[in-house]
């Protein structure tokens, strides 16, 4: 009931105007819905079922405007694994959204970087994850609906648009797959060195439930990733939330360009 009564206070300020997408913003990208001219928000305190984040560089609001042309729904902030002890923390939020219906969500996240080729600033389009570390954020699902295909978690169609957006806006844009840690300590040397045998190519504590749960819905993701640091053992020094915040304040401005860019070629 909490998500349906959400889901009416959010079409209400929406109207009639299709949803092209719901972004969810990553650590300190917050800066990013700026650019989002505004018809309304909401708190998240006032959207029930919504959790409201509790770490810096998060914070708790749902607005809808227009972007590139295309209405969308920017929430400006998430609750994590770590914050809570639940990977299904966003759940009451995706459910919500599935209510919604946008074309695509779009999942954006500060990530640290496992390729030094990929350094603090880059941005990666995420083309695949690795979740075996963390409980399954649809541990407890009744019946056969737990059992999803995660083969094209993220959408491969929309993934083609993001890379012409970046083409067309002169934005380097890197690939690769995400490997979700629960956090919310950073990962070890060693971790680090097994996750790039695994093939992952950047690290997160974030995304990786929401795309799955997401995909229980039918709901089609991209996942953008802004590289904040590099991973411990590939870069000198310690990564640290700081450098988290500070270089995707920074880089946001990448970000919203070619958000703009693809909500126009949507």
């Amino acid at each position: 009931m909490p998500v349906g009564f959400a889901a009416t206070k959010l079409k209400t300020l929406i109207g009639s105007a299709p949803l092209e997408a719901a972004i969810v913003l990553g650590s300190s990208l917050g800066t990013i819905s700026d650019v989002v001219e505004r018809a309304g928000s909401i708190s998240y305190a006032d959207l029930p079922g919504f959790p409201e984040p509790g770490v810096s560089g998060h914070g708790g609001e749902a607005i809808v405007g227009s972007l590139g042309g295309k209405t969308v729904l920017v929430l400006a902030g998430r609750v994590h694994a770590y914050e809570t002890g639940r990977a299904d923390a966003m759940r009451p939020v995706i459910e919500c959204l599935a209510d919604l219906q946008p074309r695509c969500v779009i999942l954006t996240n500060a990530a640290g970087s496992l390729v030094e080729a990929v350094g603090p600033g880059s941005l990666m389009l995420i083309t695949d994850h690795i979740s075996l570390f963390g409980t399954n954020p649809l541990t407890g699902e009744p019946g056969d609906a737990g059992f999803v295909p995660m083969t094209n978690a993220y959408d491969r169609g929309f993934a083609d648009l993001v890379r012409r957006a970046a083409h067309e806006e002169s934005i380097p844009l890197a690939e690769g797959v995400y490997l979700w840690c629960t956090g919310p300590s950073f990962e070890t040397p060693a971790e680090i060195r097994a996750a790039r045998a695994l093939g992952a190519d950047a690290v997160g504590m974030s995304t990786v439930p929401e795309t799955i749960v997401c995909r229980r819905y039918g709901l089609n993701v991209i996942g953008i990733s802004l590289i904040t640091n590099f991973a411990a053992g590939i870069g000198p020094g310690d990564p640290n939330h700081e450098e988290t915040k500070r270089v995707g304040q920074q880089s946001a401005g990448d970000m919203a360009r070619l958000l703009t860019r693809l909500m126009e070629l949507l």
